[in-house]
């Protein structure tokens, strides 16, 4: 076997997501291939209906002095593992989130002050939860992060755990939040005197194999929401922002021919399996519908080489939107808000979201025909980590993490927000730098304009326990009861939307998948009810404000859209389909339309300073 010169911690950024089952079993392995099986229905609940755990799983690979990867370590008579981790909590000791502090909007925008500004400075340390560093060394091990306090409340953020051969299991909250001040919440992502349970923080690893140590490059975990729509993706990931970004840093070679397979197909069906979140995705990329891209005879022609489709190639292709057009309205593809959204939309480019550069320019290679005519229909993923050549694996683990986060609009997002795209936050790719406890961050003041955030060695450069999570909406669950879709009504009730990936808008509900699968019933009745989506938020009831306070409770009792069979050879009703698991009464018109109207209000009244 060839001599170990160094190992890494892999996936280099792993995804917890917070979960309020209290069993034994109430918990599940993240994502740790691209293309994972769908899980049977029911998995993602506990027998008493809470919501698991994501568990974000680390492995250690040794390498070769010639970067190979030589094999996986983990505990062993000949292998000692000590993992350390620590996470922490700053969103109530951060500055409150108005807009992405990096596009042109910020510049001319009131800077942002801090959240719960009448917190003395010398007393502000107690609005942070850091429960400290945690260590284990043995198989199945266990350490709570317990101790963090807020404002004087103890706020346990999880524990960790190691398997049965030592690799690291980091598990999150229990989706905890509240006021410490029994106030309620009253905006998307500022709410003074609250506190949730995400975190985030660094991972590493002492290492000796025969007594030699190893130096082991460290990791990061960030522990999210949770995932209302697990086998779903963005159009534009985690993982291809994170890829673009070390392209144009230079870190990774520019790709210069597209695999269809690969580059263009998860850009399409993506486009295509937004129809189980959203009922404009539904009409525009739905099964049957023009534009349904997975239909086997549309795909074959978007797959072949050649002149004979390039125009239906390019005519795909322009209508993506491109940042260099300028292009301030909503039609182009995706549709999805970006990061300067408001209420009314703003007549800037940044209003809306746009792929990549590099997805953009493979786009471009595609329709001129110089691409990598790959596409096999009998294709078979790796369903497991396990199943992937050793070599691969760690790069599998990278992607696979990065590929369930969205990068859409970073306002301020579901796991992670828009530092995340500046090159300065990286190590090597994927992979951020970790500030050393020698080098504290500066205080940046009262407010934290544009500028201080992209200063030299600020807040964009090395990242210490909870800086990741910090920029994020407090709490987690009222960013995600606010952020849907259709805000201008009169343009569409359902377009464009901000992350329906992960919070869905309109679904598929059980009631009408039942009706679907009863071939008893007459067909044009069952034509209905699959055409039909019921409003996800439903669940919450009506007025804005109470939503923003059920969400905080009843966030285990919103729908999780999973995977269940449908009609094989049907041509209006697809193989598999996506259902909301469990849902709520339906909003009457008005009901409907009174909290969109408090919503949208409460929206413009933040903006102007309320």
């Amino acid at each position: 076997m060839s001599e170990i010169a160094y190992a890494k911690i892999h996936p280099a950024i792993g995804i917890a997501r917070v979960g309020n089952s209290k069993q034994t079993d109430g918990f599940y392995i993240g994502p740790q291939v691209t293309e994972p099986l769908p899980r049977e229905p029911g998995t993602y609940r506990d027998a008493t209906g809470a919501l698991k755990r994501e568990v974000a799983e680390f492995r250690i690979y040794a390498y070769d002095g010639n970067g190979r990867v030589v094999r996986e370590l983990t505990m062993d008579p000949t292998t000692e593992i000590t993992w350390t981790v620590e996470v922490a909590n700053h969103k109530a000791a951060w500055y409150n989130f108005e807009l992405a502090l990096d596009i042109p909007e910020a510049e001319t925008a009131a800077p942002s002050t801090r959240r719960n500004a009448e917190v003395a400075l010398r007393d502000r340390h107690n609005l942070s939860i850091t429960p400290g560093a945690r260590s284990i060394n043995t198989c199945s091990g266990v350490a709570q992060f317990q101790g963090g306090t807020f404002m004087g409340i103890e706020v346990p953020l999880g524990e960790l755990r190691t398997d049965t051969v030592g690799r690291l299991q980091v598990f999150g909250g229990h989706g905890r939040s509240a006021s410490y001040q029994e106030k309620p919440p009253t905006t998307f992502a500022n709410n003074d005197g609250w506190y949730d349970d995400t975190s985030d923080g660094p991972v590493t690893a002492t290492v000796l194999v025969d007594g030699r140590p190893i130096t082991v490059t460290p990791a990061w975990v960030v522990v999210a929401p949770p995932n209302y729509g697990p086998q779903q993706k963005a159009v534009r990931t985690m993982y291809a922002l994170m890829t673009d970004v070390a392209i144009q840093a230079g870190q990774l070679p520019a790709p210069t021919r597209p695999s269809f397979t690969d580059d263009i197909l998860p850009i399409l069906k993506a486009m295509c399996d937004l129809q189980w979140m959203n009922a404009g995705f539904a009409a525009g990329f739905g099964y049957g519908m023009p534009q349904h891209f997975l239909e086997p005879r549309y795909l074959s022609q978007l797959a072949e080489p050649g002149e004979t489709y390039a125009e239906l190639r390019r005519t795909v292709v322009n209508s993506f939107r491109n940042p260099q057009d300028g292009d301030i309205s909503m039609k182009p593809w995706p549709w999805i808000y970006g990061d300067a959204m408001n209420v009314p939309m703003p007549n800037v480019p940044d209003a809306m979201n746009t792929l990549t550069t590099t997805q953009l320019a493979l786009l471009d290679k595609w329709a001129e025909g110089d691409f990598e005519a790959d596409y096999d229909p009998h294709r078979q993923s790796p369903e497991s980590i396990d199943k992937v050549p050793l070599e691969q694996q760690p790069a599998m683990l990278d992607r696979a993490a990065m590929e369930f986060c969205i990068a859409d609009a970073f306002h301020p997002g579901c796991e992670m927000t828009w530092p995340v795209r500046h090159s300065t936050m990286y190590m090597e790719p994927y992979r951020w730098r970790h500030r050393s406890p020698e080098d504290p961050e500066p205080d940046y003041g009262t407010t934290l304009t544009p500028a201080m955030a992209k200063s030299y060695n600020g807040p964009l450069y090395g990242q210490y326990p909870g800086s990741i999570t910090r920029w994020m909406a407090i709490p987690w669950q009222t960013d995600t009861a606010s952020c849907r879709s259709g805000y201008d009504t009169e343009y569409d009730p359902y377009l464009p939307t901000f992350w329906p990936a992960r919070v869905p808008n309109q679904v598929l509900s059980k009631e009408n998948y039942d009706t679907v699968m009863n071939d008893s019933l007459p067909r044009e009745e069952r034509l209905a009810a699959y055409h039909q989506r019921a409003d996800w938020d439903r669940t919450l009831g009506a007025g804005h404000n109470k939503q923003l306070a059920r969400m905080v409770t009843d966030f285990d009792q919103m729908g999780i859209v999973e995977v269940q069979p449908g009609l094989n050879g049907d041509p209006d009703f697809p193989p598999q389909m996506q259902v909301e698991d469990r849902g709520g009464r339906d909003l009457t018109p008005e009901e409907r339309h009174d909290t969109d109207k408090g919503m949208r209000k409460l929206l413009i009244e933040q903006r102007r300073g309320r």
